[in-house]
């Protein structure tokens, strides 16, 4: 049963009294602001919605309880002892821009991302490791909250959610990217210098003919490229040596979802074009964790974009509020004429 709560009494309307039935009452007019919904008769009546919506709610309730006690179960009972918190994020912060693709990806301080993305963490060093890790961790947390806004919780109690804050990868940042691509299609850029694949999701400009957007996240992209190229030309042609080929054969080191990418892009690229046709934002960070490198269970957080696409677009589709123009004082302008 959903309540909306009872109904106080106007005035004139004492205990025993009944309303005229020529009067307007609150009671009956209630039922245009809450449709489907009936009341269950009585004084001071209640009203009840559709019989599956309490079922609903409380399914949900007892899934965002259950992921914020399996969140709670990796912080308290899984972190102390298997000492891996931040295995991730060990990477960004220990990068060696003379050797950045020395070890395998799924080894501890391994860097797979590009060398556009080792100069952008190679100042963390500057940092110790626990003062890195907390910052990290707290961009992170903050992040959850923009994605998710009012459903915070429900974001937060996402299982993948969980895994990505106990390892600190870039997952939620480039959901982050993704949704504000929507909108600022520079932030793509950011997506296309880590994990590289996830930029199927540009599909959906090229479907939906916005080339203007397109346009800005391919070329944003491309000069950073062409300046680290200038740069970095050694660690362009190591990267793709020791960093993206073995990558696309798959770690050894931890488990991982193993579908091969060949078969996993090709299936998103279908899918967010589908999107743009049928008009589903949301495909666009399904696709994108569908063609992550290495399907890992904490790059399904990538998902957690898709309150904030659905935010970001609604604000921009809202039509702009017109300028009110007022009349000129017929009185006022008789004065003057006078």
């Amino acid at each position: 049963m959903y309540r909306v709560g009872s109904l106080g009494r106007g005035r004139g309307d004492s205990a025993g009294q009944k309303h005229d039935p020529e009067v307007p009452c609150r009671s009956r007019d209630r039922a245009s602001y809450y449709p489907g919904m009936t009341p269950n008769g009585g004084d001071g009546e209640r009203w009840i919605g559709p019989p599956g919506l309490s079922h609903q709610r409380a399914l949900r309730d007892g899934l965002v309880i259950a992921g914020l006690l399996f969140a709670a179960y990796l912080v308290v009972i899984v972190a102390p002892g298997a000492r891996t918190v931040g295995f991730d994020a060990f990477a960004y912060w220990s990068v060696n821009l003379d050797h950045p693709y020395a070890r395998v990806a799924g080894e501890l301080g391994a860097f797979p991302y590009t060398p556009i993305a080792a100069r952008l963490f190679a100042p963390a060093a500057a940092l110790s490791w626990p003062a890195f890790w907390w910052l990290w961790s707290a961009a992170l947390v903050g992040t959850v909250i923009w994605l998710g806004w009012r459903q915070a919780l429900l974001v937060l109690a996402f299982p993948p959610v969980a895994f990505e804050l106990y390892h600190g990868n870039v997952h939620l940042l480039i959901a982050a990217a993704i949704a504000l691509g929507m909108r600022y299609p520079a932030a793509w850029a950011f997506v296309l210098v880590t994990k590289v694949t996830p930029g199927v999701g540009l599909i959906w400009f090229a479907m939906r003919r916005e080339w203007r957007h397109l346009g800005i996240a391919l070329g944003v992209t491309a000069a950073l490229v062409a300046v680290s190229l200038a740069v970095d030309g050694r660690l362009w042609r190591e990267w793709i040596v020791d960093g993206l080929l073995p990558v696309a054969n798959g770690p050894s080191q931890q488990f991982y979802v193993g579908i091969p990418l060949l078969i996993r892009l090709p299936a998103a690229a279908l899918l967010v074009a589908w999107g743009a046709r049928t008009d589903r934002p949301w495909t666009i960070p399904a696709s994108a964790a569908l063609a992550l490198p290495v399907l890992w269970i904490s790059g399904l957080s990538i998902l957690a974009a898709i309150p904030a696409v659905e935010r970001l677009r609604i604000r921009s589709a809202a039509p702009a509020r017109a300028p009110v123009v007022t009349a000129p004082s017929t009185t006022a302008g008789s004065a003057g004429s006078a």
